[in-house]
């Protein structure tokens, strides 16, 4: 089943939406602090910060990962970069890097105490600067998870700052029920999809098995019996439309988002033409 909006039905972004939904049940300070998730808690077994001493070792860290923090600091040895180090062992699937060559400092334009957050899905940076003594390990720890987009982000109150400052003006949600014994195969395919679709569309995981996501599917007024789905919009405008399928696939995904694509498409196309027929 499709089901599609035109852009302007409703008076609020679905963003918006979606994001005071999930804060009317948890803070993103409080859920970014206090996450309990095995992957969020253990300390990495690889020694972090990596130390960073050159450009060519600062451009092959970036690269390597879907997320990578760096720490741009003069003298490794300041309090600031202590809190950056406590913070790089309570996070360990994000990379961290540090250095303090003024090279690497010069190169990526930062200045010293700053932490840059670089990441792959959309190409985008983001910064905290250190210098100010109310950022700690515990606020830093929270910047990151609030912008680590990844190839596909599980959309929740901590990613949902992120999701909404990401440039991609395209996003494709999968509403699916992380429990079901089908789901690291929807994930596997709905990823490898998102590889297609890299720095054009943002890919989300909205978990149908939470209560605090029931909201959600009211405002794309699907039912629980209704999934998998999809849906897909355009931030600018809010227009989206929803599909239901019996199971996701590689192709059903790139069909999906391929014409929804090319329908903005002939809209841009339209509203470029407009003001000329209209003097003719």
């Amino acid at each position: 089943m499709v089901r599609k909006r035109q852009a302007g039905t409703m008076g609020t972004s679905v963003f918006l939406c979606l994001f005071v939904i999930l804060l009317t049940r948890c803070s993103p300070s409080e859920c970014a602090g206090g996450s309990d998730s095995a992957s969020h808690s253990t300390a990495s077994t690889t020694e972090k910060p990596v130390l960073l001493n050159n450009i060519a070792d600062a451009e092959a860290f970036i690269s390597g990962a879907e997320v990578a923090v760096i720490g741009f600091f003069q003298d490794p040895q300041t309090p600031e970069a202590d809190q950056f180090r406590l913070a790089a062992g309570q996070i360990a699937e994000v990379p961290f890097g540090l250095s303090s060559s003024a090279a690497v400092l010069s190169h990526y334009g930062a200045s010293a105490n700053t932490v840059a957050l670089f990441r792959k899905v959309d190409s985008d940076r983001r910064d905290l600067d250190m210098n100010n003594r109310d950022v700690d390990a515990k606020k830093l720890t929270r910047f990151v998870r609030m912008n680590e987009l990844r190839l596909v982000t599980e959309y929740n109150p901590v990613t949902a700052i992120g999701v909404m400052q990401s440039s991609l003006q395209f996003n494709l949600l999968l509403i699916t029920d992380k429990m079901s014994p089908k789901h690291p195969e929807r994930m596997r395919k709905f990823r490898t999809a998102a590889e297609l679709y890299k720095g054009k569309i943002l890919f989300i995981l909205l978990d149908s098995n939470l209560k605090t996501n029931e909201r959600v599917l009211s405002y794309f007024q699907l039912k629980k019996s209704q999934l998998p789905a999809l849906a897909i919009f355009h931030t600018p405008d809010d227009e989206h439309v929803v599909l239901t399928v019996d199971e996701i696939s590689i192709e059903r995904v790139q069909d999906f988002c391929n014409h929804f694509l090319e329908r903005m498409q002939k809209k841009e196309d339209k509203s470029e033409n407009k003001p000329l027929n209209e003097e003719l």
